[in-house]
């Protein structure tokens, strides 16, 4: 297995720009931050899709993206503490929300696999396309009925994953959705 490929070295990309956003976040930087967090966003779509064309996905690929997920959306919430203040205080349950619907559906999968789930499903994918643009209508025009909805959205795909994790016999990676595992299963 080839480690060093182009989806791989984009997820690691993203990676090594995280503790480029906390120190961005830290020193009350939010312009940069939110310019090196568009350069993040930019690899967390081109590796997946670069995987797919190239038709080099990986465990290990689906790993380093989900690391990189989890991770960057840390840094997200975490930038709203410190840069935006006033924005994280407004927000507070639905951050909460939010890390509960990573956090609760990790656990599962850590209880019943001893893994991190790297399930991308469909309902994950569209969650992920539509947080970028909620986070930066929320910062730059300060509305927030785009980012309460996808932050909801993610709810429904916590769900879900808990849902994969109690039908699944043994830890997989790269499932669309409960549905088409439950469809499989009956064949």
């Amino acid at each position: 297995m080839k480690i060093l490929t182009m989806p791989n070295l984009l997820s690691i990309a993203r990676l090594m720009l995280v503790p480029v956003l906390i120190w961005l976040a830290i020193s009350g930087k939010g312009n940069a931050f939110l310019w090196v967090l568009s350069v993040s966003l930019v690899t967390d779509v081109l590796d997946g899709y670069l995987a797919r064309k190239l038709d080099d996905v990986t465990d290990l690929g689906a790993k380093l993206d989900s690391w990189g997920d989890a991770l960057t959306y840390g840094v997200m919430i975490f930038s709203l503490y410190h840069v935006w203040p006033q924005i994280y205080d407004k927000q507070a349950l639905f951050l909460f929300s939010a890390t509960m619907s990573f956090i609760v559906p990790l656990l599962f999968a850590l209880a019943r696999f001893g893994v991190y789930p790297s399930y991308h499903t469909l309902g994950a994918k569209l969650a992920a396309l539509c947080i970028a643009p909620a986070y930066y209508v929320l910062i730059i025009f300060d509305a927030d009925i785009f980012f309460r909805g996808v932050i909801l959205f993610y709810l429904a795909v916590a769900f879900e994953e808990i849902a994969i994790t109690l039908t699944l016999e043994e830890p997989r990676t790269d499932i669309s959705s409960v549905w088409h595992l439950l469809s499989k299963k009956r064949h």
